[in-house]
């Protein structure tokens, strides 16, 4: 037990950065609080994000192979003529193994779980209810009163729900209560076309729904690589998704619609369907706001305990400590952090070794350097820099070299060959950036992440054997072929051919 504290270290929130730090925390011998307000860890990723997101596009692939089936040769069902197969979906049977699944991952990080996975004779203490901070060494949970030697805020983040009028008077869905569906709405609207909206809209479009999609923006997923933003804005239409871009929704009504039925109505100033730019309307059974998330920060008696946030977030240093000596943050609710369950998770472990190690060392990372992927199909994933980004900090010493799945065999045999692999690269052959399209993007990602991390070389990659036929042998074609290139053009072609001769 630490002198004249209850605990070692106290965590708020229980998402991805809080378990990750509890049990860190707790196999370094540390009695840890671990403080959850949502009665249940695991926080977004688990219940409300990640896992059943991709649980339910899951399901809406598996409806789009089996139309696609008749491609490969394979009849299911009685079809029209040429037509591909009718598919139903049982959207409350698809529902209930999202929940299967969310129960099966969270054995693994429920309050029982960690208990019994803590080294120390005390464990890990998950304490249920909303916690406060009386002051830097105090915080109250209810009517318990909690002291710890450090602390660690992981508070998360919600959705943002923007201020349009008509809107608070209109039922909506976030990401968060979208999961309590049980029937799978005829018409839906969304407004974001970021990761979230993107990804429910085309899981929606192939389980049934009619899906219209509203971006602010001039392109769908706009912080992706444009050339990968085009070709989801492609295949969302494709699958028959109404995309509304350069939009703005100035106002949302909720009306009557035929048989008595509610109808929900979105202004759609600037952009309609098609990308035209007139004035329009989306109608739709249900709404569904999208339009990003906002650090946790109310509550939380942060001016209480000295620490310092603003509508960004809280203010961390580069250390992830605050403005208080012994509190740290991580995650989504500090300020300028991009919003990634694996980030957040980083963040927790280098939390603990920070406020329970001695030493430092820095935690905050360029926002460029974290990969991440959308889990449309096809997948769009991002290693270091994109194109654009690299132009900016690096300027005309940027290099690319991009490889369509078209020219990749595997992608050839199994009918994916949408999308591209692209290299980001300087003129010595050091990788700095790779974004990739198609089937399995984000599992063809890895090794361009550790390639960026480990300063790699397109030779390391073009002289490393990849077995074939696999995806994967287009990392290897793309390496070749730029230092193949490297290699036969400029004075070093020159070079090499003479020697040759």
């Amino acid at each position: 037990m630490p002198s004249n504290y209850d605990y070692h270290l106290a965590i708020i929130g229980g998402g991805s950065a809080g378990l990750t730090a509890a049990r860190f925390a707790n196999q370094l011998g540390k009695r840890v609080a671990l403080i959850e307000a949502a009665g249940r860890t695991g926080g977004d990723c688990t219940w409300t994000g990640c896992v059943p997101s991709k649980a339910l596009l899951r399901a809406a692939q598996a409806a789009a192979a089996v139309r696609d089936a008749p491609q490969y040769g394979i009849t299911v069902g009685a079809g029209a003529g040429n037509a591909a197969p009718a598919v139903s979906a049982d959207f409350a049977a698809v529902m209930q193994r999202i929940r299967a699944v969310i129960n099966r991952i969270y054995a693994a990080e429920s309050p029982a779980a960690l208990r019994a996975a803590g080294i120390d004779v005390e464990g890990i203490d998950v304490i249920d209810g909303r916690a406060k901070f009386q002051d830097a060494r105090t915080l109250a949970v209810g009517a318990r009163v909690i002291t710890a030697k450090a602390f660690l805020i992981c508070a998360g983040a919600s959705p943002v729900i923007p201020p349009i009028p008509g809107l608070d008077a209109t039922p909506y869905l976030t990401y968060e209560s979208f999961w309590d569906l049980e029937t799978l709405p005829q018409r839906l609207v969304i407004i974001g076309g970021g990761p979230v909206g993107c990804e429910l809209a085309q899981a929606c479009q192939r389980l049934g729904a009619r899906v219209t999609l509203i971006e602010a923006q001039s392109r769908i997923l706009p912080n992706a690589d444009p050339d990968a933003a085009q070709l989801a804005a492609d295949a969302l239409r494709n699958d028959g998704v109404e995309l509304h871009l350069s939009a703005l929704a100035p106002s949302v009504r909720l009306s009557d619609g035929d048989g008595g039925r509610q109808e929900i109505t979105v202004a759609t100033a600037g952009g309609g369907p098609a990308d035209s730019h007139n004035d329009s309307a989306a109608v739709g059974d249900a709404l569904l706001i999208a339009v990003g998330r906002r650090p946790n920060t109310a509550g939380l008696g942060l001016d209480a305990a000295g620490v310092a946030y603003d509508a960004s977030g809280i203010i961390v240093n580069d250390y992830l400590r605050t403005t208080v000596k012994h509190i740290y943050a991580a995650g989504d609710c500090i300020s300028g952090a991009p919003q990634f369950t694996h980030y957040a998770g980083y963040q927790g472990a280098m939390a603990v070794r920070n406020a329970l190690l001695p030493g430092k060392t820095r935690a905050h990372r360029n926002p460029q350097q974290i990969p991440w992927a959308v889990f449309t199909d096809p997948e769009i994933a991002q290693a270091g820099y994109a194109a654009e980004q690299a132009q900016r900090r690096y300027g005309s010493r940027i290099r690319t070299t991009t490889l369509p799945m078209a020219s990749i065999d595997r992608a050839v045999i199994d009918g994916q060959t949408t999308g591209f692999i692209k290299a980001v690269h300087l003129p010595n052959g050091r990788i700095i950036g790779a974004t990739i399209v198609g089937t399995r993007a984000a599992e063809l990602a890895q090794e361009w992440i550790i390639a960026i991390d480990q300063g790699l070389r397109l030779k390391d990659l073009a002289s490393t054997l990849h077995p074939y036929p696999s995806l994967a042998t287009g990392s290897q074609q793309l390496a070749w072929k730029a230092y193949q290139a490297a290699l036969t053009t400029g004075w070093r072609g020159r070079l090499l051919r003479w020697l040759s001769g």
